[in-house]
Order: C-alpha cells, then structure tokens, then sequence
C-alpha cells in the first residue's frame, strides 16, 4: 500500500485571482492531510497570472511546490469574451498588488487538458477534481477522452445555482463559473460522471468577515496574512462588510462530504448570448449521477475552515 492510499488524491482547477475564495480553498487543501494535491491546473483569462499566485501561496505556506499545468484561457467555443467583467472581477488581472501579486512566474509543466486525462486514466477511480473555476479545461478533457467520465473518482466543482432552497428568492440565477463558459459546463454537466455541485443555494451562507481577518492575522503564519490581505482588499473593493466563502466549501466537501445535504437531480445549462445564459436548471431524478447541495452547517463549515487555516 502507497503512503498517500488512505488519503484522496485531487487535482485543483482554479482560476485564482484578486478575490480570496480560490486561494482560501488552496491554503485549506495545504491545511488538510486528508487530501494529497496531485497537481494544480490554471483555466479561464491570464492562466499564467494563476500560477504566479499559486506558486506565490505556496511559497508562503512552506508547502512543497506541486507541478502547476496552464490550461484553457479561452472558453470551449471561443465564442465568449475572457475578460473579466462586472462583478468586481476587474481585480483579477493587477492583482491590486495584494499580497499574492508580483511572485515570479513558475515553470509551465505541461497541457493541463493532457494532465487531467493522464492522472485519470492511470489510477481509475481514484483521482478527485476539485473544479472553483470555469469548467472549459474539463470539458476540453472529456472530450478529448471520453474515458475520464467513468475512470474519475467524482467532480467536486463550485458553480451553478438552483434558488430551490430557503434563500432561493435572495439568490441571483445565473453563476459566474458557469456563466464564464456555459457551452463547457453543458459538457461536464451531461457527461454522466459523478459530480456534486457547490453552488450558490450553499455557498452563500457562510461568509467571512473582517473578524475572521483578524483571526487569520492572530495566527501568526505569513499564508494566512497573505489570505487575510486579499479579503480586506476584497471587502474595501465590493463594500461589503462580508462576502462568501463559495470556493472553500468546495474543497471541505472534499474533506468531510457530511457538512451538506444534497439531492440527486439533473442538471442542464441554458446557454445563449442573451441575458441570463448559463442558468443551472435543475430538476429531481434518483438516478441521476449529480448531487446537489441543497443546505449546508454554514457554522460547522467555517470551523473547519479555519481550525485548518489557524491550526
């Protein structure tokens, strides 16, 4: 038996940038010994600006560099504008000289489409995708082989929404991942492989603070004041006094399936060029391959959360 057998080996799909949910998820995977890191895969706009602060995060958490494979910075169909827009995402190409800005540039270690069916393919059943950003690198890897559907363990992904839970009527119906690149989600969603979809009916519900900073910084450790720069930057640029924690729930589903509720439903994205595309239509099937989280201990998951980050 390998020493990493007992532990679930996931490979990250991020589009890292200036808000702080993506590298907050990282640092709580680098947290956890529960989770090995097999490689980390940069998707959607400035992919190389990714892995500079994906190396840059590990750097200061003294983790050992794992191999960082640019992917897709275009969507599936090139048929959508990359740039980021709305939604306080200008950050994402400056960095706003945050703490995770202006690390140097790591080495490219390959096609990340090629790795993700390589990883796959070697050890079914055994990898985890962890997907917190668009999902055109995946999509791109289903279809390059088709394998990948049955072979993958599951595909954790943060994206999407259904507003069928208690907040429903709070919730915006379309979400940014999917809205990024809706013609690859429709891949991944209609694949037939396991997935559980992170999306806003959960993640909304547990956000951090300005406290919750103050914690980060009490630590001690320069990731989590790193972590604690970008969110106060983060708050100051959308002004707010909280915002969620959407991509770390998804790595905590990772770690402990238990902290959500979910339901097993299709899912299929309307995607066009009109307002509202890329809508997660959802809809009750036993059989179907997909959960959705439905609910969430907002509490219990900020514990973990941050017992891992403070520990």
């Amino acid at each position: 038996m390998s020493r990493n057998a007992a532990r679930k080996r996931i490979i990250i799909d991020t589009d890292i940038g200036g808000d702080p949910d993506d590298a907050t998820a990282i640092a709580l995977a680098l947290a956890s010994p529960e989770l090995v890191i097999e490689g980390i895969t940069t998707v959607y706009s400035d992919v190389e600006y990714h892995a500079r602060r994906v190396a840059r995060l590990f750097e200061l958490a003294g983790a050992v560099p794992v191999p960082i494979y640019n992917g897709l910075s275009k969507t599936l169909l090139r048929n959508r504008d990359v740039s980021w827009s709305s939604e306080a995402d200008t950050q994402e190409e400056s960095g706003d000289g945050d703490a995770l800005d202006g690390g140097s540039q790591p080495e490219d270690a390959g096609s990340a489409v090629a790795f993700i069916v390589r990883s796959i393919m070697a050890a079914p059943g055994e990898i985890t995708l962890v997907c917190i950003g668009p999902l055109t690198n995946i999509a791109a890897a289903i279809i390059v082989e088709p394998r990948i559907i049955g072979a993958v363990k599951q595909i954790i992904l943060m994206g999407g929404v259904t507003r069928l839970g208690s907040n429903g009527a709070e919730l915006y119906p379309v979400e940014h991942n999917i809205k990024c690149d809706p013609e690859a989600a429709s891949v991944v969603f209609g694949s037939g492989a396991s997935i559980v979809m992170v999306g806003l009916d959960v993640t909304t519900k547990a956000r951090i603070t300005r406290e919750h900073c103050r914690r980060l910084i009490a630590s001690g450790k320069p990731v989590n004041a790193a972590l604690a720069d970008v969110m106060e930057r983060w708050l100051v640029r959308i002004g707010e006094a909280s915002t969620p924690m959407h991509d770390p729930m998804a790595m905590a589903l990772a770690i402990d399936a238990t902290l959500a509720t979910t339901r097993r439903m299709n899912v299929r994205i309307d995607y066009d060029h009109r307002e509202g595309t890329g809508q997660t239509v959802a809809t009750a099937d036993p059989d179907s391959p997909v959960e959705v989280c439905m609910d969430v201990e907002a509490e219990r998951f900020l514990d973990l959360l941050f017992g891992r980050l403070c520990k």
